[in-house]
């Protein structure tokens, strides 16, 4: 590896400078070496090309920015200078034209709107029509269209000036019609004021009707005012040189990858902070040049570029560089002058022929240690703080910025100088419907989609995006935006919010998952299995996994011609669940592994994958009968037994076998036989949740209905917190869903909903599960149509779609089980009254005649006071009473959160089916308390009743009435 000196540098650079644009190879691999210049199309296109003129390129390389601070021996070129040189092109043309000849090119006018002496020779030929050597000269593609159209039919290269919008937009009209164009440049800064000032190019997109240009090879768009890449670009399948040089790029598309035909692109002197990483995907770039940017850092991805010869990263803020560069074997330059870089990765010595300029760097010295990162609202003090309500969906950001808290917990961060005016913004938070939600296998959905408006608004720095979430286990969490047509999963960092701010009951701070964005879109956040990747080159890798080091990847040398990407998931799996579902105690699997590729082909040399054994499998424990090794089809879901295909063996702590196509494997251990219907079976388990449906009326308005599908571990948490305002049954028994599986509720037996709801579907409520979301909707119910008294109706829960076939009236009105049916709940309405009104029923104690004279005695006041004095027996006293298991649940579900209205519910409901039990009620409930080993309540209620009895005899000799001596209770007779 040789490092260049600033004396070589500079040689290097005048010698550049002599040269003009080089010509790498026969494939036309151009390499700018000035900055602002611009490569031509002659070198793209191949020898055959001529260079229109020298001079001329010379003075647009002069209009670039220096290449460093210190080269002070810049060209810089006059006006007049300028005209000469023009001059010297129109010369030049017309001495080298010879498609017209001077008679025919008096035929068609061009004054105006080119100068009177100019003749349709000196800018049009064959093949070249040259229209920015003249101000405002595009406005001639119009002119010469409607005249001459046949002859432009033929064009293969264009070159227009942006300076002026009416000529510029004419132009671009035009443009769809030449198909036979190759290279196409539209650019500003070719003409300057009076001052000597360049004007700028004032293009700022282009129309989708360019996608026509098929034939395109060479695109050149610099300094214009473009700030999104126009997306006709992006479907020219055979673009092979791009200058989007000077231009207002702060982002580059994500979809940049598809410019599969790529080989050079330039992106000088634009505000990138960060790289797509979808830049690994073009294979065929030879050129990167990103300097004069405000780089921080590169993606890992740019290691993938194995064609990469020249990459350009000078003028920037990179304060590290990754280490996937080491491999690119083909790259032979790397400047990196200018930059915050205090070491050279070592990586880099293990690329002999690269020269590298690190001039203007702090290589060597010690960095100061930063201080512990503050929170949002300590790193900038002077931004005043917003906090919103879950009724105020607008706010206002004046230049100063302004720190936002959303409801929930979301906070949006927007630092000084983001915004030049005030300017409104509104939030709003989506029902996930399928439209906003992306999620690949295995995906989690942590988030509502969270919309920020207006999209099209552009920031002048970059906005912080933070959402809350709850972190999962194997998993990291991304952010992810969607633009309206695509999807794009955005550099992510987790943190914790501040003290000051927290969204939990615990008063904990919010764990928060930020990104950068410089304009307004929908957001979600996804909580994926942690992916672990990796650069193939021909000269092998070697690749293990972050959550689980035991499974490792060896690719050796030569297997692969050509650098791929590699991309590790490994999910974990419960051994219980597997010998539940299996029937098999003696079953175990390995991790399941996850293994892709770009792109996806087979490799030339088998791969060796490590994998720990199933638990409680060793080396020598093994039955290797019994070992099977699985290879799954993510498209077709299928399992295939591949135990013979492959070469397996067994170590002490691991199984290794070698495969030349990546898919998804999986190691199974089973004493019985190994079916892969039930392979099949478990793997569909693992993207299932465990989930019990829930329906409650709210206490003080039994109308008001809430449902909610919960997972089964949340669900008595969730019924606790309700409990004081809803009343209802038990939740379901265990259903199985999936993440984001659409169910329905249908209201049946009397009960009916408001159908004109946007989420109601033939007459049922529509839900999507999403197991980190609350998956709830409150309705208001009512009695069908003429019912006024009491209801007892249900709610059923069907997956899916409602089955097909089903007349509309039907559907309605179905009841019972059908193969979409899940769980069904009751739901009780009251009676109506005159006005409509439901007549709610208060609680009242039945009165204590319990079918003997003694048991007047038994008030509600000392049954009241009995209840007081059971407190944690009361379950053992009312089994012993004789109330069902499914009756003491039900009061237990209904008063939860207070012992007292428990006990106490739990007594009058004995003492109400005793109304038409006969005599003894009091002798059976002392003997229960006997029997739960509660001696001293019994004794206590023998001496309420001779209390009570002896108060009666009084009473009646009193008024002159004789009573017989009766005994205290039946069991005392």
């Amino acid at each position: 590896m040789e490092k260049s000196s600033e004396e070589e540098n500079a040689n290097d650079e005048d010698g550049d400078k002599a040269d003009g644009c080089r010509l790498e190879d026969e494939h036309c691999a151009v390499t700018p070496t000035c900055r602002g210049e611009e490569v031509d199309s002659s070198q793209i296109l191949g020898k055959d090309w001529e260079l229109v003129d020298n001079g001329q390129l010379e003075s647009e390389r002069a209009v670039g920015v220096q290449r460093h601070s210190d080269e002070s021996d810049a060209v810089s070129v006059s006006p007049s200078c300028f005209m000469d040189n023009c001059s010297r092109s129109i010369s030049s043309l017309l001495s080298s034209s010879t498609a017209f000849s001077s008679s025919s090119s008096c035929v068609l006018c061009l004054t105006p709107p080119l100068p009177p002496s100019v003749e349709l020779s000196a800018v049009l030929t064959d093949t070249r029509l040259t229209l920015d050597v003249y101000l405002g000269g595009a406005s001639a593609l119009s002119l010469l269209w409607s005249s001459i159209p046949g002859r432009l039919r033929g064009l293969r290269y264009l070159r227009l000036g942006s300076e002026d919008k009416h000529a510029l937009d004419a132009a671009l009209g035009v443009l769809p019609y030449l198909t036979e164009l190759r290279s196409l440049a539209i650019r500003g800064h070719c003409f300057y004021d009076a001052q000597g000032t360049p004007l700028p190019g004032l293009l700022t997109t282009l129309p989708t009707s360019l996608v026509s240009l098929s034939l395109l090879v060479h695109v050149d768009l610099s300094f214009n005012q473009l700030s999104v890449l126009p997306l006709c670009l992006l479907n020219l399948p055979g673009l092979s040189a791009l200058l989007l040089c000077h231009n207002c790029f702060s982002e580059l598309s994500p979809d940049i990858g598809q410019l599969s035909s790529l080989n050079y692109l330039s992106l000088i002197g634009n505000k990138l902070v960060s790289l797509p990483a979808s830049l690994g995907q073009l294979k065929e770039l030879q050129t990167l040049d990103v300097s004069g940017n405000h780089l921080e850092e590169l993606p890992n991805e740019i290691g993938y570029l194995g064609e990469l010869v020249k990459l350009e990263l000078s003028q920037n803020k990179l304060k590290r560089l990754p280490e996937t560069l080491g491999s690119l074997h083909s790259l032979r330059e790397l400047l990196i002058f200018s930059n915050d870089l205090r070491f050279i990765p070592p990586c880099l010595n293990e690329l002999p022929l690269l020269k590298i300029d690190v001039r203007d760097n702090p290589l060597g010295q010690l960095p100061t240690l930063p201080p512990l990162p503050p929170a949002p609202d300590e790193a900038l003090p002077n931004i005043p703080e917003l906090h919103l309500l879950f009724n105020q969906h607008s706010f206002s950001v004046t230049s100063a910025g302004c720190h936002v808290f959303l409801p929930g917990g979301a906070q949006l961060l927007f630092p000084p100088g983001c915004l030049s005016t005030l300017t409104t913004l509104e939030w709003a938070e989506r029902r996930p419907q399928r439209k906003f939600v992306l999620l690949e296998e295995h995906d989690i959905l942590l988030s509502r989609p969270l919309e920020l408006r207006p999209h099209g608004i552009r920031f002048l720095k970059p906005v912080e995006v933070c959402i809350a979430h709850h972190r999962k286990k194997w998993k990291e969490v991304v952010v992810r935006k969607y633009d309206g047509n695509s999807w794009r999963t955005l550099p992510t960092s987790l943190r914790k919010g501040c003290e000051r701010h927290t969204i939990s009951s615990l008063g904990r701070p919010a764990r928060l998952a930020c990104c950068s964005v410089s304009q307004f879109s929908w957001f979600i956040l996804v909580a994926r299995p942690v992916r672990d990747s990796c650069s193939v080159s021909p000269a092998g890798a070697f690749l293990v996994s972050s959550t689980d080091p035991g499974v490792k990847l060896h690719f050796p040398p030569d297997s692969t011609n050509q650098t791929r990407t590699i991309t590790l998931q490994v999910l974990q799996v419960s051994v219980s669940e597997v010998q539940a579902l299996c029937g098999d105690p003696q079953a175990s699997v390995s991790p399941l592994l996850c293994l892709s590729q770009t792109p996806s082909l087979h490799f030339l040399q088998p791969i060796k994958v490590q994998v720990p054994l199933p638990p409680g499998v060793t080396g020598h424990t093994v039955d290797k009968s019994c070992l099977y090794l699985l290879h799954g089809d993510p498209t077709a879901q299928t399992w295939t037994d591949i135990t013979s295909q492959v070469s397996l063996y067994v170590t002490h702590l691991y199984a290794i076998f070698y495969i030349t196509h990546f898919s998804w494997y999986w190691l199974w251990y089973r004493t019985q036989s190994c079916v892969s219907g039930m392979v099949r079976k478990v793997y569909q388990r693992l993207k299932q949740f465990k989930v019990q449906f829930m329906v409650l009326q709210r206490k003080t308005d039994p109308s008001q209905v809430l449902l909610q599908c919960l997972p089964a571990n949340k669900a008595e948490d969730r019924v606790l917190s309700l409990s004081e305002q809803y009343d209802g049954p038990q939740p379901s028994d265990l259903c199985d869903l999936l993440e984001g599986e659409q169910f329905f509720a249908g209201f049946e037996r009397g009960l009916e909903i408001c159908t004109d709801r946007p989420d109601c579907v033939g007459g049922r409520l529509c839900f999507v599960f999403y197991s980190s979301l609350k998956n709830l909707k409150e309705v208001y119910i009512s009695p069908a149509k003429g019912l006024r008294c009491p209801v007892r109706g249900e709610v059923s829960f069907y997956r899916g779609e409602i089955p097909s076939g089903l007349p509309e009236e039907v559907v309605r009105k179905r009841k019972g089980h059908d193969s979409q049916w899940l769980a069904t709940l009751p739901l009780r309405l009251p009676a109506l009254d005159a006005d409509n009104k439901y007549i709610m029923e208060e609680l009242q104690l039945p009165p204590l005649n319990l079918g003997d004279p003694e048991s007047g005695y038994l008030t509600e006041a000392n049954l009241l006071s009995i209840s007081l004095q059971i407190g944690q027996d009361w379950r053992i006293i009312g089994i012993n009473l004789g109330l069902s298991y499914q009756e003491l649940d039900r009061i237990q579900y209904k008063y939860r959160d207070n012992l007292g209205a428990l006990v106490l519910d739990m007594l009058f409901h004995w003492a109400r089916g005793q109304k038409s039990a006969g005599p003894g009620a009091v002798a059976r409930l002392m003997a229960a308390m006997i029997e739960s080993g509660r001696r001293d309540l019994a004794d206590e209620l023998e001496d309420i009743v001779s209390l009570g009895k002896q108060k009666y005899t009084e009473s009646l000799r009193r008024v002159g009435l004789e009573a017989e001596e009766q005994p205290l209770c039946e069991g005392q007779q």
